[in-house]
């Protein structure tokens, strides 16, 4: 954006310095809140263009403007970022400090950092592979469509049928992106290509692509939702018409030419799997580190702290082995959990309802049990879904889906119900209580509902917190008596250890040159996964390079500032102020978090 559609902005504020800059003491209360209303009319006025050039966040939010149009995927939106995160890194400057309260001046700090984060952040703006089997846009395109776009009226069809529409002008400019990314040498692996042209295939499979009998994903989608709506058979005809002449005009030419392009970009792909290929890889994967854990490790630090990790995970689950009267080893105990049907739900239509059935019942309890380390709690509720079948086979294991900010969606618990020999039944309260409650829900529906935060923080999101604080999440159960199952507890532990196997694989594909199959490998010779489930982690850790290193980085790191404050504070520490600091100021840096926690101690120490 050019500076002339910020100039307006700028002339009512009045935080420039015009000379030299007052400390704190120098500024009066009136002067303060002042300055600090005047910054946050500032955050907002910027947080409203962002969601202007987004149609798919407004949707997100619940909001119907611009409801039948995509968002911009043209490479030419990272220009566009750079200099918009350039003026804006120019307002800031000018801005005193010391002139802001102490909510505002957090706000500013991390506003700044992410304007910094965007410029600093511009060479690698191709080091990614926008076409990958965990988010790939192939599947996005139609996962947004039938989990987002609501259709409550005729003119919310009529929406849905444009941006059916849409989808062909915006694959042109994806396939356009995965050009000039091979220009730039960023080419995915083999495997990526199997996984996401099956999928890409599915979305063109059924009705109206194809004589089958079974509708497209899309087509039922469609069919479904405006059989709910009050109106004639006419009209309906008319706009299942137009949808399947939309289908058939737009979204199917533009999944064919992404296939297409795919099956030829295939024959140049090789197995190098990690980033350190990449021009200026190694500087890549660490930038990624940093971005991903907010901290300063190392990969050799971060692979250590795995490895460390893993061996202390192994002797509590000893520990439990013996407590079940399993005799054997590690190995052999792990292979009792991957193989004993007990530990199973059929993988049947009966297996699993019985799954989600369970799973909506271990939430439920925990919410009666919140009070107890909480004194926050959402108003958003949350339910519990099966990945849809036309994503399934690529997707992850579980995943969550954040409500609409003015509460006409829920927050969406997502199990991946494809293969139910990689979701045993020891590892459904964990994965429940980091998906759900106390996790993900809790943190990022408590975020979208404060009022003390400006919005752009409410959207913020920082890896090392959010995936910390869910695996923190699935810890802290055991602290009010959960996990009284010997084999749920062994769950539990199996979870933990393979976000601490992450630490370890993920630096050692991307660091230390390990091949896919050595990551495999390693997951199977130390965790109790199913072997689909190594080979899906593996893949991901590939795609998302320091990606996975956030969540045992970010958990260890809450419980140490937990331990810290619990030590300085004796019988004063409350596990529940303790949460409210870490849940009520938005998605957090952890060096950030760890000043908040640090205030807070002192401020309960006087």
């Amino acid at each position: 954006m050019g500076l002339n559609r910020y100039w307006s902005v700028l002339l009512v504020f009045f935080l420039f310095s015009c000379g030299e800059e007052k400390s704190d003491g120098d500024y009066s209360p009136e002067e303060i809140q002042k300055s600090s209303a005047e910054l946050n009319t500032y955050f907002e006025k910027e947080f409203q263009k962002e969601i202007e050039e987004s149609p798919m966040m407004q949707t997100r939010m619940g909001m119907k403007t611009n409801y039948g149009k995509w968002d911009d995927f043209s490479s030419s939106r990272y220009t566009e970022d750079l200099e918009q995160a350039k003026k804006r890194m120019e307002y800031l400057e000018k801005v005193d400090v010391n002139s802001l309260d102490e909510e505002t001046a957090l706000s500013y700090n991390l506003f700044k950092r992410q304007q910094q984060n965007e410029i600093d952040d511009y060479k690698y703006r191709f080091y990614d592979y926008p076409v990958n089997q965990m988010h790939g846009y192939h599947a996005e395109l139609p996962a947004f469509l039938i989990n987002m776009h609501r259709i409550d009226s005729l003119p919310d069809a009529e929406a849905y049928i444009a941006r059916l529409k849409g989808m062909e002008k915006a694959m042109i400019d994806i396939i356009e992106q995965l050009k000039l990314r091979e220009q730039n040498g960023i080419i995915p692996p083999k495997f990526v290509f199997d996984r996401t042209l099956d999928a890409s295939r599915n979305v063109i499979t059924g009705k109206p692509f194809t004589k089958a009998s079974e509708s497209s994903a899309l087509m039922e989608d469609f069919t479904t939702k405006i059989e709910k709506l009050e109106l004639s058979e006419e009209e309906q005809r008319r706009l299942i018409s137009e949808a399947e002449t939309a289908l058939v005009d737009h979204v199917q030419p533009a999944y064919t030419s992404l296939i297409e392009f795919m099956q030829n970009q295939q024959k140049r792909a090789t197995d190098e799997a990690g980033a350190w290929k990449f021009p200026k890889g190694e500087e890549f994967y660490s930038n990624a580190l940093n971005r991903y854990t907010t901290t300063s490790l190392s990969s050799d630090e971060i692979h250590e702290i795995g490895l460390s990790e893993v061996a202390r995970i192994h002797g509590e689950m000893e520990k439990i082995m013996e407590e079940t009267g399993f005799e054997g080893n590690l190995q052999e105990f792990f292979d009792f959990m991957k193989n004993d049907e007990q530990f199973y739900y059929e993988n049947s239509e009966q297996g699993k309802q019985a799954y989600l059935s369970k799973a909506k019942g271990i939430i439920n309890t925990m919410k009666g049990e919140l009070s107890q380390l909480f004194n926050t709690q959402p108003e958003a509720d949350i339910v519990v879904k099966a990945v849809e079948p036309f994503r399934e086979k690529s997707a992850g294991k579980a995943f969550y889906q954040q409500p609409a900010i003015d509460g006409s969606r829920p927050g969406t618990y997502y199990a991946n119900l494809y293969d139910m020999k990689a979701m045993p039944k020891y590892e459904m309260e964990a994965l429940a209580y980091h998906e759900g409650i106390p996790g993900h829900h809790m943190q990022i529906a408590i975020a979208q509902e404060l009022d003390s935060i400006p919005q752009f923080r409410k959207f913020s999101s920082y890896p090392a917190y959010v995936e910390g604080w869910g695996l923190y999440s699935e810890f802290i159960p055991k602290e009010i008596g959960f996990y009284q199952d010997p084999y749920s507890d062994f769950g539990r532990l199996a979870m933990e250890l393979w976000r601490s196997c992450r630490l370890v694989v993920d630096t050692g594909i991307h660091s230390k040159k390990w091949t896919r199959q050595e990551g495999i490998d390693y997951y199977m010779q130390n965790t109790p996964a199913a072997e689909i489930a190594c080979v899906k982690m593996v893949e991901r850790h590939i795609v998302m390079p320091g990606q996975a290193t956030a969540y045992k980085i970010g958990m260890n790191r809450i419980i140490e500032l937990r331990e810290q404050a619990r030590q300085q504070l004796g019988e004063n520490f409350d596990i529940a102020e303790f949460h409210d600091v870490v849940l009520t100021s938005g998605s957090l840096p952890l060096d950030i978090l760890e000043e908040q926690v640090n205030q807070w101690v002192k401020t309960k120490s006087n």
